[in-house]
């Protein structure tokens, strides 16, 4: 059953197309209810973050294209219209992108550990929605070893390994006092946690966090000084901020033109910068055509981040072989597993063979029949039920000169030092 990993990313695709496509949490029970009711998928996960949104999924034989034609579906786009941008990985190469997905290598900031919690919520929301098995769900399972190994044994994971810190890093460029600015943080996630930690290791002391249940924020802020708002009250402090960093989970923009407009009015036209870490965006593009406006996106943080990459080129290729011997391994498990199922089903039915003719050896025996005719019933009765179905199959074989058949039971039903006829070899 082949195992396809379907998805587009940083790499692959403009943020606008990404905020299209992607699925939130809410969204995403019934997403993967829908995934997994499509014809020929057997299996499904599905993982977005503000950089990706991938699907997984095991699917029969001629059902290869399932994921495909369900995110057009779903998008209400034509067939194609996304195909310029999906990747698409089948078997080996799919085991090897989960991997890869799951230790951070294939990150915008690689080696980030906030993509692996994103996997573990995708996985654990799949198997919620019971739509992993044995197979996928071992994958999941195989791909946070690695990457717990891949973090004990390698640097991928030191230095600057985050969007946040790499969102602040790019305010303490525009910056020259940065810790006389005031910050305005939008949300209180991950992304906004790690960027409160940031700014105040480089003394920032003006912090405003604005998030739609207050009380989330002021668990944030409270420790370090700060002071919490509520989202509805953002028109009434935008102007107090330098800067403003976004990272929400909203379907819709939180910040648009008129209100950045009135807040550089009260500013008197001192400059704001605006970096939205969203995916779908926090920030209506339009805001960037007002002047005195910088606006970045998460897409815009590239370049700095590709400076950090190639830093620990070296960690990535002792990470990459530890991933290689790892897909290998869990292809031998796949592929021992699938030859197993066969085998089950075999020892199933020749198990219930034996139940049959063994019930109804008893019923003789319960009947006053002779034992030895009820055990010479038992012997030959079994022996001819086991041997049925195969000697049907050879003889088919040798009538239509089957010969791979033919060999293959020679190996299968015959000692090693016998040949066919039973003599000593």
């Amino acid at each position: 059953m082949p195992l396809i990993a379907l998805g587009l990313n940083h790499l692959t695709a403009p943020v606008a197309l990404r905020e299209r496509v992607a699925i939130d949490a809410e969204a995403r029970p019934p997403a993967l209810a829908e995934l997994a009711a499509q014809p020929g998928v057997d299996e499904a996960m599905i993982l977005s973050t503000c950089n990706r949104t991938e699907l997984y999924c095991s699917v029969r034989e001629g059902a290869e294209h399932a994921p495909e034609t369900w995110l057009h579906a779903r998008n209400k786009m034509t067939p194609g219209r996304l195909d310029e941008f999906l990747y698409r990985h089948t078997d080996g190469e799919a085991v090897r992108h989960v991997f890869r997905v799951a230790t951070g290598l294939d990150s915008m900031v690689l080696g980030e550990p906030q993509i692996l919690g994103q996997v573990k919520d995708a996985w654990r929301a799949a198997r919620s929605a019971h739509t992993l098995h044995a197979p996928m769900d071992r994958l999941l399972q195989n791909a946070f070893a690695v990457a717990k190994r891949v973090r004990t044994e390698t640097r991928i994971g030191t230095g600057p390994v985050s969007v946040a810190f790499t969102a602040v890093r790019l305010v303490e460029q525009a910056f020259a006092e940065l810790a006389d600015s005031c910050v305005l943080l939008i949300g209180a996630g991950d992304t906004i946690e790690l960027a409160v930690r940031h700014l105040i290791e480089r003394g920032v002391k003006r912090l405003i966090v604005a998030n739609r249940t207050i009380e989330t924020a002021q668990a944030l802020v409270n420790p370090v000084g700060g002071y919490a708002i509520a989202l509805a009250d953002l028109p009434k402090h935008l102007a107090e901020a330098d800067i403003v960093i976004s990272a929400t989970a909203s379907r819709e923009a939180i910040l648009d033109a008129p209100m950045l407009r009135d807040a550089l009015r009260q500013r008197r036209r001192r400059p704001m910068l605006l970096i939205d870490l969203a995916v779908p965006r926090d920030i209506d593009p339009a805001v960037a055509e007002l002047p005195d406006v910088f606006l970045y996106t998460i897409d815009d943080l590239q370049q700095t981040i590709e400076t950090g990459r190639r830093s620990r080129e070296a960690s990535v290729r002792e990470a990459e072989a530890i991933i290689d011997l790892q897909v290998e391994r869990y292809l031998a498990w796949r592929r021992a597993a699938a030859l197993d199922h066969p085998l089950r089903a075999y020892r199933a039915s020749a198990e219930a063979q034996r139940d049959e003719v063994l019930a109804r050896a008893r019923e003789m025996l319960a009947n006053g029949r002779d034992p030895n005719e009820a055990l010479d019933f038992l012997a030959n009765t079994l022996t001819g039920k086991l041997l049925h179905a195969p000697s049907v199959r050879l003889r088919e074989a040798a009538e239509h000169g089957d010969q791979i058949l033919l060999d293959a039971a020679t190996r299968l039903f015959f000692d090693e030092r016998v040949d066919a006829d039973g003599h000593d070899v």
